[in-house]
């Protein structure tokens, strides 16, 4: 049994929380419970945030696009860099960094992880013997590390609007309709050992789908999770406009999107699009370190928050992984465009605590799981180290503004599915994931 001196539960905090798993979901949950001389005991538990939209290959190449070159540096600079990086790795290296961003997922607080896995093919192009080999190396990963994993495998077509021919460096990101349903099967297979695990479709973007192949991709999905990039860079916005006479998100809710899907960035919006996609049921899917990293721009979050919209935050490209950093970057980008401060809380409310709420109810929409500490859920718990400096003295809400805005690492323990996975801050096979990387990496890093 687990023992909380506060616990963050669906109706608030609770003081002196016992809870019991069993089969990986809490089985029972008491408030108001003296700590039994066998428990185990911690000051402060929270529910394990989501983790709305990871590419996990890209946790390797992160620093790797910081110099200067003599052109303007954006969004579609980086991709090249990208493109590079991503034509080198083999099944082998997809596994070890996946099962790096994967632990320090869980280190930083995240229990569950939106995979958008746009990787399919081998280096050539050509398809691997199990069609699902990658998406295999994706969910040995989440095994290894016990991560949850909602798998988005990622329909790909075109290079651009107006279905123009991809390049030479998306060849690995390709499919037709037909291959890609044969995809979501196999990956449904490579899936299947995993407890709890969640499949999904996402159709990348409106650059690299057609109208008809974004209605094909949705029926496939038949009620599971929908992910897609919209509106990330103005250049996107300017491009769907002249292609097809509306903005992404505008497109997009015109033709259905709503409950049950995310809009990965939402940042380019009117605000007609922000009212309407706030009173879709969709989630939209901030990724502020990487938006930030990029130079995408800023989502609007306090009017979408104002008006009810559902949201959640990824860690996209995974330059930095940690669930407070998200969170922190979130309200700071708010605060920078706007020139005030508590910009996502209602009045009268911690905004660390309306910034985490929102998180866990959007990511756990989007990702098509349940949430929260109750009976009946999965065993997905954060401790936090109520030694850490910033944290001292606190209690209740001052947890989470301390975790958010003013601590470095204060993650003390982690469990999936009622499994301790991170301990003192550390994951419990850090050792042999960080070796397994260090072999892989050294070939791709440049000389």
């Amino acid at each position: 049994m687990l023992h909380f001196t506060e616990a963050l539960l669906p109706g608030g905090w609770a003081r002196d929380v016992r809870i019991a798993f069993e089969g990986g979901l809490i089985a029972a949950l008491e408030t108001g419970t003296a700590p039994h001389p066998s428990d185990d005991r911690h000051a402060v538990g929270l529910p394990g945030v989501p983790n709305l939209h990871s590419h996990a290959f890209q946790r390797a190449m992160a620093g790797l696009a910081e110099r200067r070159s003599a052109g303007p540096e954006t969004f579609w600079s980086w991709r090249d860099v990208m493109y590079r990086f991503v034509a080198a790795l083999t099944p082998e290296d997809v596994a070890a960094i996946a099962a790096l961003a994967y632990m320090e997922m869980l280190e930083g607080g995240f229990t569950r992880v939106g995979e958008f896995h746009y990787l399919h093919h081998d280096p050539a192009g050509h398809r691997y013997a199990d069609r699902a080999e990658l998406a295999a190396r994706i969910a040995a990963a989440a095994d290894q590390t016990g991560i949850g994993l909602t798998l988005l495998p990622v329909f790909y077509a075109h290079g651009d609007f107006n279905a123009a021919p991809p390049s030479a460096a998306q060849r690995r990101f390709l499919h037709d309709i037909d291959g890609f349903a044969s995809l979501l099967d196999a990956a449904q297979t490579a899936i299947a050992p995993l407890p709890d695990a969640v499949l999904g479709v996402a159709p990348h973007s409106l650059r690299a789908v057609t109208e008809d192949e974004l209605a094909a991709c949705v029926a496939l999905a038949a009620g599971r999770p929908v992910h897609i990039h919209a509106a990330e860079q103005r250049r996107e916005v300017e491009a769907c406009v002249a292609a097809t006479g509306a903005r992404p998100i505008e497109y997009l809710l015109d033709r259905g999107m709503g409950a049950g899907w995310c809009a990965i960035h939402a940042t380019h919006m009117t605000p007609t699009e922000t009212s309407r996609l706030a009173a879709s049921g969709a989630v939209a899917g901030v990724c502020p370190v990487t938006e930030a990293n990029l130079g995408d721009g800023i989502f609007d979050g306090v009017s979408y928050r104002s008006q009810g919209g559902r949201y959640g935050v990824g860690t996209d490209s995974n330059i930095l992984i940690g669930a407070a950093d998200e969170l922190r970057m979130l309200e700071y980008s708010q605060r920078l465009a706007l020139q005030g401060r508590t910009m996502m809380a209602p009045a009268g409310q911690s905004t660390g605590r309306a910034l985490l709420e929102a998180a866990l109810a959007g990511g756990a929409a989007g990702l098509g799981v349940g949430g929260g500490l109750a009976v009946g859920a999965s065993g997905d718990m954060v401790s936090l180290d109520a030694g850490h400096p910033a944290l001292a003295g606190r209690s209740g809400d001052g947890w989470l503004d301390g975790w958010v805005f003013a601590a470095d690492r204060a993650v003390d323990r982690v469990w999936r599915r009622g499994r301790a996975m991170v301990r003192g801050g550390r994951h419990v096979g850090r050792a042999a994931i960080v070796a397994a990387y260090a072999e892989r990496i050294g070939r791709l890093m440049p000389g």
